[in-house]
C-alpha cells in the first residue's frame, strides 16, 4: 500500500485514549501503562460518562470495561457506534446522491474510532456479545500487559490508516469534482448534480432553475491582458457567483472556458431572475477594467435564465437548451444583460 506510512506517524499530538472503567485501580494501571507508551489518557467511571467524554474529546481509541454501573460497556459500545453513525449522517446531510448510495457510503466508512473492550468476562456468550455490540477487539482481566499494548498499537495503526485513506479519498473526490482554477464545481459535478436534482424534483413536482453565464468578449480580454490576468478574472467572477447563489442547494459550476452555470433547485423563475440581477450587479461592482470590450469599460456578463418543473417525459438537457437559447438571445441583444427563456 504505497504512500501509507507505518505507525508511529508524525502527528501534532500523541494518540488520545479514553478509558472507561469503574475500578479506580484498573484505571490507574491503564493510565500508567498508556502514558509509558507516550499516549494521552482521559479516564471516566462509567458508560454514561464515556458517552459524554467521547463527543467532547474525540479519542483515537476507547478502552471500555464491560461491567460498569449506570451503563454497562455493551450498551455504551452500541451508543458509541450510533453516535459515530449519526455524526456521519449529519455530515452527509447535503450529500446529493440517491439514498442507496448514501447508505453504502455510510456503511463502509462510518466506524472510525476503535473500541477495545476489557473485562473479566471470558465466556463465549460475553465475547460474542461484545463483538455484536460493535467492539473492535476484546481482552480479558487480569490484563496481560504486553498483549494489551500490542493490540492497542495495532488499533491505533489501523485507525491512522483509515484516516490516511479517507484523506486520500477526499483529495481524489475534490480533484474529480472541482475546477482547479476557480475552485467551483467542474463540468462533471455539474452534470451529476443536475441529473440528481432532476430526479428529486420530478418526484416532488418542484421547479428547477438554471443560469448560464458568459463573460463578454473574454477572448479580447485574454489577448489584451494575458492569460494569467484572465485566470484572475475568472476567479473573481466565479467568487461573485458563489456569493450571490445563496441557498445551500444551489450549485455554481465552471461550465467551460469563460462560461459558468448556476443550478437552483426549488427556485421559481422570479427567484432565478433575482439571482441573475444580483450576479450582474456583483460583477459590475468588481470594476475589472476591460478595454477590449465592445459594450463596457469593465468586465460584464451575458446570462440566459430558464426554469422548468421536471417531469419523466422531459430531461435535464431540455433545461440546458432553454438556458443556452436565452444566453444566445442575451448576446444577440447587445450583451451585458440577462434574458429569461419563455
Amino acid at each position: 500500500m504505497s504512500g501509507i506510512s507505518s505507525f508511529p506517524l508524525s502527528t501534532k499530538q500523541p494518540p488520545l485514549i479514553l478509558v472507561a472503567d469503574d475500578d479506580k485501580t484498573i484505571r490507574v494501571l491503564l493510565r500508567k501503562a498508556m502514558e509509558q507508551e507516550g499516549y494521552r489518557v482521559v479516564e471516566v467511571n462509567d458508560g454514561k460518562q464515556c458517552l459524554d467524554a467521547y463527543e467532547t474529546i474525540k479519542p483515537d481509541v476507547v478502552l471500555l470495561d464491560a461491567v460498569m454501573p449506570v451503563m454497562d460497556g455493551f450498551t455504551c459500545c452500541k451508543h458509541l457506534l450510533q453516535i459515530a453513525r449519526n455524526n456521519l449522517i449529519s455530515a452527509l446531510s447535503t450529500f446529493d446522491t440517491d439514498s442507496a448510495l448514501k447508505n453504502t457510503v455510510i456503511s463502509k466508512i462510518w466506524e472510525r474510532t476503535p473500541i477495545l473492550m476489557i473485562t473479566c468476562l471470558d465466556d463465549e456468550e460475553s465475547v460474542n456479545r461484545a463483538f455484536e455490540a460493535g467492539a473492535t477487539d476484546y481482552v480479558t482481566k487480569p490484563i496481560h500487559w504486553p498483549v494489551l499494548r500490542q493490540r492497542l498499537r495495532r488499533l491505533l495503526q489501523q485507525a491512522q490508516v483509515y484516516k490516511q485513506l479517507e484523506a486520500a479519498n477526499q483529495a481524489l473526490h475534490h480533484l474529480a469534482n472541482v475546477d482547479g482554477l476557480t475552485e467551483l464545481a467542474n463540468r462533471r459535478r455539474f452534470d451529476d448534480y443536475l441529473n440528481t436534482q432532476w430526479i428529486n424534483l420530478v418526484q416532488e413536482g418542484s421547479p428547477l432553475s438554471m443560469i448560464l453565464c458568459d463573460i463578454d468578449f473574454f477572448k479580447f480580454y485574454n489577448d489584451r491582458y494575458g492569460h494569467p490576468a484572465g485566470d484572475v478574472c475568472l476567479q473573481k467572477v466565479g467568487a461573485v457567483l458563489s456569493l450571490k447563489a445563496q441557498k445551500h442547494q444551489d450549485l455554481v459550476a465552471r461550465y467551460g472556458g469563460e462560461e459558468f452555470a448556476v443550478i437552483m433547485p426549488y427556485t421559481p423563475a422570479s427567484g432565478a431572475l433575482h439571482v441573475a440581477a444580483m450576479i450582474q450587479a456583483g460583477v459590475k461592482d468588481l470594476q475589472i477594467v476591460h478595454d477590449g470590450s465592445l459594450v463596457s469599460q469593465h468586465v460584464t456578463l451575458s446570462m440566459g435564465v430558464a426554469t422548468v418543473v421536471p417531469t419523466w417525459e422531459s430531461s435535464p438537457s431540455d433545461l440546458i437548451v432553454m438556458a443556452d437559447k436565452a444566453l444566445y438571445q442575451a448576446k444577440a441583444g447587445g450583451r451585458d444583460r440577462f434574458i429569461s427563456s419563455p
